[in-house]
């Protein structure tokens, strides 16, 4: 796979031995607790780590002090490819559903017009300014037209920003990366390019295949996780996983979307109010860093740092026409009909960062022999860091500049469940954030349903039995007790609370509108 290379090996490959076994842990190990160490300076800078994964793996390789020597492009993008589901798959058990549902028709016209305008007008300039032929500068269009939503938030972690653009940033890099897929392979094909009318027939087909399957999956999924009760609750987290694996191969079988199909059952699972649903997503979390380092430091090694000199200018020149030019047109003519506020517009125009899957679907045309392919992966490469470096820091300022990241907003209750299955009960463990309404309301006044009580607040540390005249406030945390029964009206009622405050129900606030 990757090994240092000495030039008087022409023969047989040395049989792989414990000892070089021990070596490649060794490494292994060095490099995740690097990447782990690099996610706090990532967060302190405003940096998406993806850039300090890919650091690594640059470091690593032929020109960096590592000296590896790793050029096989269909091992990367098979990898990638696994990583990439995995990467969905925690994504989708993150996302909430009532987050995302007001969105839903302006990130699926993101996810198909948007990405149609902005491979074309990418492609132009590609074509115009550049000189690369039609064949390249589609694939360099299409490949460009994927967002990352991780990128994205990384950055934007700490602004509380509308539900309406974040559920739609969300919703649309978990929708794209299906169609983009689509094209790069059909531009990347021997032989003429397909008419645009089959294109099109191509990717709603295989949307509608993916779509269908990926939503029964993960309603069987969640139904059978609710009705069979594993041996332990380590066994959960694993079987979500393979649920969602199962989703992605079973839509990849049916030539559908295997995307789109892992990403909506990851979405439904997460919703599905699952046992043991903490160390669910906590596992889930877990995978889901260790896929995207292994996933970033292997497309660093990948690249050839001496080789992108003659690339740095012609991607400095896409990436401007992407970044000023087809991403803003694409939001602008996506977001028509749903009249979205200028403002937000904006912020979802420059919110378009580029991650790790144009990195990896510029693998395609690698492994199909396409014509100047390196280049195209050059070009990729230099873009995506660039831009990432131009983008990221800036994206909270601009939030900022543009009156999104307001203080004062009522940030989400932050809720977590884990059944009490001999009790019939469940135990929620509530988080109170700044911003929240809930500060300053009295225990008695949270109205819980008969059959839910709040047993203890931890507060600075200490923990206590609250009295009903107990203030609440904010930083508390606090465990409260619910029967089967009550479960959802007791989240539901304190979500209403930390929204609209002691008067939630009285003045029409409830736990699922409040914003």
């Amino acid at each position: 796979m990757c090994s240092h290379v000495p030039r008087a090996s022409q023969g047989r490959e040395p049989p792989l031995t414990v000892h070089h076994l021990d070596q490649l842990l060794l490494v292994c190990s060095l490099v995740l607790l690097v990447a782990v160490a690099a996610v706090r300076v990532s967060s302190r800078s405003g940096l998406p780590s993806l850039l300090v994964y890919l650091g690594i793996g640059v470091l690593m390789g032929q020109d960096g002090i590592g000296n590896i020597h790793f050029n096989n492009a269909e091992m990367t993008q098979v990898i990638g490819y696994a990583a990439l589901v995995v990467i969905l798959a925690e994504g989708g058990l993150g996302t909430k559903w009532k987050e995302i549902e007001p969105a839903l028709p302006a990130a699926s016209a993101l996810a198909l017009f948007g990405v149609a305008a902005s491979v074309g007008v990418t492609a132009a300039g590609a074509h115009y300014l550049i000189g690369l032929e039609w064949r390249q500068a589609l694939i360099i269009g299409a490949v460009v037209s994927s967002t990352d939503a991780a990128a994205v938030f990384s950055v934007l972690r700490r602004i509380p920003l509308p539900a309406r653009v974040t559920g739609t940033l969300e919703a649309e890099s978990g929708f794209n990366d299906a169609p983009v897929v689509i094209l790069v392979l059909a531009f990347s094909k021997a032989g003429p390019i397909e008419h645009w009318y089959v294109l099109v027939g191509e990717i709603l087909l295989e949307l509608a295949i993916g779509a269908a399957i990926g939503l029964a999956v993960g309603w069987l999924g969640a139904w059978g996780l609710r009705r069979v009760a594993l041996p332990a609750s380590g066994l959960y987290p694993i079987a979500v996983m393979a649920i969602a694996v199962m989703a992605y191969a079973a839509g990849a079988l049916a030539h559908g979307s295997g995307f789109l199909a892992v990403y909506l059952a990851s979405m439904v699972l997460g919703n599905a109010k699952l046992p043991h649903w903490p160390a669910t997503r906590g596992f889930a979390e877990g995978v889901g860093w260790i896929a995207q380092i292994g996933m970033f430091v292997l497309l660093g090694l990948l690249v050839t740092p001496h080789d992108l000199g003659d690339d740095i200018w012609p991607a400095l020149v896409i990436g401007l026409v992407l970044t000023m030019v087809a991403r803003p047109l694409s939001v602008v003519l996506s977001l028509v009909p749903f009249r979205v506020p200028w403002r937000e517009q904006a912020l979802m125009s420059w919110a378009g960062l580029r991650g790790a899957v144009p990195i990896i679907l510029a693998t395609i045309p690698m492994v199909n022999g396409v014509d100047a392919s390196r280049r195209i992966f050059n070009i990729v490469f230099v873009l995506v860091v660039v831009y990432t470096l131009v983008q990221g820091p800036t994206l909270p300022w601009l939030a900022r500049m543009l009156r999104l990241g307001e203080k004062g907003e009522a940030s989400d209750l932050g809720i977590e469940s884990a059944p009490l299955e001999r009790l019939r009960g469940h135990l929620l463990s509530v988080s109170i954030p700044e911003g929240s309404r809930m500060h300053g309301v009295e225990v008695n006044e949270l109205r819980l349903p008969p059959g839910a009580a709040v047993t203890l607040v931890v507060r600075e540390g200490k923990s206590f039995v609250p009295l009903p005249t107990t203030v609440l406030r904010r930083g508390d945390e606090l465990l409260v007790v619910a029967t089967d029964p009550v479960r959802d009206a007791a989240e539901r009622r304190l979500r209403a609370v930390a929204h609209g405050g002691k008067l939630a129900g009285w003045l029409g606030t409830n736990g699922a509108g409040a914003r």
